[in-house]
């Protein structure tokens, strides 16, 4: 090949190496991760490494990157801090004294109780000192800072994984990080501070610069704390502040993006930087010199989180580029962008952001330039009319097109990039993102210029800040509005479970494991009914998750079986995000304070409960029945545990489920008095407050053939008995343990039925009799 073809070839397609090596790192990486073996990743290193230097060629260089990735992560893999120490402690919790020191800004709870990571530098346990560099996660209720050196007194177990379908595996996000374990310090006197002021230095002056700037954002906002919440989100990535109903708006928009610090801000706050630099007469050269070291600021002050580095890297790549005077690609760019953070990080691969950041900034690339070819052309004038010949009105409209076009080719390749992820991680389709992001990111644009602006003149002229924040208000406000609507709009979301074979079943239930409380979802066809919706906390972190993944955008119905705050907590909250049809609730008095806060709730919300005494049924979907077999209309019982609602379920005629609630021994020994047949084939119970439930006499009276009982270690009044389990193996019903099988799933067929554990291997399968 001569060299004039050489050139053509050139032009067509340039050479990009950093493709290649962002390849070569990716295989390394996938490979260690199914193979760990640092010698063999070693002794390729050596091999590879002369290969390279000798021939030259971009194939050698390929192999000894995929070499260096193969090594860096198999070691990481099988040879880290985080690993060693697991390797002392084992697998059950133990009693230890560590020091060591706040690596992370914690974030306190509403009860006072500080989150954090903590890096040991030493850890005692059995009267046996170890050194120790690995970082844990701790709990402590006691005001600390991040570099507070620390000792504490606590329980390190294993950092516990995911017990119900759909929700946040914790336990591999952190082991990614190389965190494998937490401490819980029980008391705020088990712990001392030993010394303040330490850690990294950059960190700590970061977060105070951040403090800093908060304080000046909100300055005159203080009758408005969501929206200030909101602006600090977008500015800072401080999403602490921000309400969750908020949070849920912007993530049904596609907007959420806008409180993450990724490459939107970063590129925001690059071109804001340009253009006053710029405006100043400053040489290009000098501008991307001091806009790459600012842009590393922002990325520490927003928490030097995994997002704000990468979107620092990859425009500190393209803007090296025009420092050289180097032609900028953008593909090899971003590749070079991906290398590097590698290099900081080889389980970057696996993260979420890693995947979104790329595959967006990649499909916008391919894709962004093609579409907007198509949509440009919409709206285009006669190619053979001279530009000259257009009206005024015509050339403003071209304009104003080519500019929608623009945006909207961005928008939609972005969104194109994003959802064969968002999709699998989230449940959730945005097609309203498109005209979400036309609206709102060029309002985050002046949100964040407008916020800079304010933080540049606070320390010499306060009033000309109160007014700059003011507007940001106004602009928050605005895209809070703009974002509420696209929320609400008919199609504009939804939640779409994976792609899966159906299972033929005609009907499912799913008692989720949520500790003391319940929350039991019933689906038949179409319809899908809650049972008891779960303590307030766990509606963020198990029952939301759980109804997202299975694809509920609505509820049916929500049926509430006793005032107990771990049953009924979180029902405000899940009629707020699934808005059922029908809240059908015992009209027995209690004296549940939570109970009367949803009553006045549902008042408010003009929302009419329908009450369900012993003698009612109801029809849900068209094989199963739901009949209430207790309290009767009138009674009344001291506690809200003596009057839990009794439903028994029938499915297509044949099978029988039995749901207890926290029944104890004196409904039992009402339900035994009465004439209602109980036999059932399947028992869903909680525990009684006073730990005493499910008599023998119950038991033969229902004859079941599988319980699930919910089960927790503390407090023991709410765990299985050991004397109970064993009266339950003797009748040979198999017993699922939710705090050893976490959620039960049970399928019910026209022949058989099945019992699923969570986290157990089995299937518990019970032919037709």
């Amino acid at each position: 090949m001569n060299s004039k073809e050489d050139t053509k070839l050139s032009a067509i397609w340039p050479r990009q190496p950093f493709v290649g090596l962002a390849l070569a790192a990716l295989f390394g990486i996938l490979i260690a991760e199914a193979t760990p073996h640092p010698s063999t990743g070693l002794v390729a290193l050596g091999l590879s490494a002369p290969l390279a230097f000798v021939r030259k060629s971009s194939l050698a260089t390929c192999a000894f990157v995929l070499a260096c990735f193969f090594y860096l992560h198999s070691l990481r893999q099988t040879n880290s801090p985080g690993l060693r120490l697991a390797q002392e402690l084992g697998e059950m919790p133990q009693a230890v004294t560590a020091t060591g020191v706040v690596v992370s800004e914690p974030n306190v709870s509403a009860r006072g109780t500080a989150s954090f990571l903590f890096q040991f530098d030493s850890i005692t346990l059995h009267d046996q000192t170890l050194v120790s560099h690995a970082t844990i996660s701790a709990r402590w209720r006691h005001q600390v800072r991040f570099g507070d050196e620390l000792q504490l007194f606590g329980v390190v177990q294993r950092v516990e994984g995911p017990r119900n379908p759909g929700e946040f595996d914790m336990r591999a996000y952190l082991a990614r990080r190389d965190i494998r374990y937490a401490l819980l310090v029980r008391d705020p006197e088990n712990g001392r501070i030993l010394k303040r002021g330490g850690g990294s230095r950059i960190m700590r002056a970061a977060l105070d610069s951040r403090a800093w700037m908060q304080a000046a954002l909100a300055r005159g906002l203080d009758d408005s704390p969501d929206l200030h919440g909101l602006i600090s989100g977008m500015v800072l990535g401080v999403r602490d502040q921000t309400p969750d109903e908020i949070e849920e708006q912007f993530q049904e928009t596609g907007t959420l993006h806008l409180f993450a610090v990724s490459g939107l801000n970063v590129a925001i706050l690059a071109q804001l930087l340009w253009m006053i630099l710029r405006g100043a007469r400053v040489p290009r050269r000098w501008a991307i010199a001091l806009i790459i070291p600012a842009l590393f600021f922002y990325a520490a002050v927003t928490g030097l989180n995994a997002s704000s580095i990468r979107a620092a890297l990859m425009a500190a790549v393209l803007l090296g580029g025009f420092f050289v005077d180097r032609k900028v690609l953008a593909t090899n760019s971003v590749a070079a962008a991906a290398v590097l953070v590698l290099c900081w990080d080889t389980n970057q691969l696996f993260s979420t952001g890693f995947q979104l950041s790329f595959a967006v900034v990649i499909a916008i690339i391919v894709l962004a330039e093609p579409l907007y070819g198509v949509l440009v052309r919409w709206c285009e004038p006669d190619p053979f009319l001279p530009q000259s010949l257009l009206s005024r009105r015509q050339r403003s409209w071209q304009w104003i097109w080519s500019a929608i076009a623009k945006g909207s080719s961005v928008s939609l390749a972005a969104w194109i990039g994003s959802l064969p992820l968002i999709l699998p991680y989230f449940y959730l389709v945005t097609p309203v993102s498109l005209l979400a992001n036309l609206v709102v990111v060029p309002i985050a644009f002046f949100v964040l210029a407008v916020g800079l602006m304010s933080l540049l003149v606070i320390s010499f002229a306060p009033w000309l800040a109160v007014i700059f924040n003011n507007a940001n208000w106004s602009l928050a406000a605005a895209i809070l509005w703009a974002v509420g609507l696209f929320a609400r709009a008919p199609g504009g979301h939804f939640y779409l479970a994976l792609p899966h074979w159906p299972t033929g079943a005609l009907a499912e239930i799913t008692v989720l494991d949520a500790g003391t409380g319940a929350a039991v979802h019933l689906r038949t066809g179409r319809s899908d009914w809650l049972f008891d919706a779960g303590p307030a906390r766990d509606f963020k972190r198990v029952v939301r998750p759980y109804l997202r993944s299975r694809g509920i955008n609505g509820l049916d119905g929500i049926v509430l079986s006793h005032g107990d705050a771990a049953h009924i907590g979180a029902t405000v909250a899940m009629m707020r995000a699934f808005h059922p049809l029908a809240l059908l609730d015992t009209a027995a008095p209690d004296r549940s304070r939570v109970h009367k806060e949803l009553i006045a709730h549902l008042a408010e919300m003009h929302f009419a409960r329908r009450f369900c005494g012993a003698g009612d049924h109801w029809k849900i979907g068209k094989d199963v029945v739901a009949r209430v077999l207790f309290p009767p209309a009138e009674y009344q019982a001291s506690n809200a545990d003596d009057q839990a609602l009794v439903v028994q379920l029938t499915i297509a005629g044949r099978w029988r489920v039995l749901l207890l609630s926290d029944s104890g021994e004196a409904t039992e020994r009402l339900l035994l008095a009465g004439d209602a047949d109980l036999r059932s084939d399947i028992l869903i119970k909680g525990q009684h407050h006073s730990g005493v439930s499910g008599s023998l006499e119950l038991l033969e009276r229902a004859q079941p053939a599988a319980i699930v009982a919910s089960s927790v270690a503390f407090p023991q009044n709410e765990s299985v008995k050991h004397e109970w389990e064993e009266v339950v193996s003797a009748r040979q019903i198999k017993l699922f343990r939710q705090d050893r099988t976490g959620a039960v799933t049970l399928r019910f067929f026209q022949d058989h039925w099945e019992v699923k554990p969570f986290l157990q291997p089995e299937t518990f399968r019970n032919p037709a009799k």
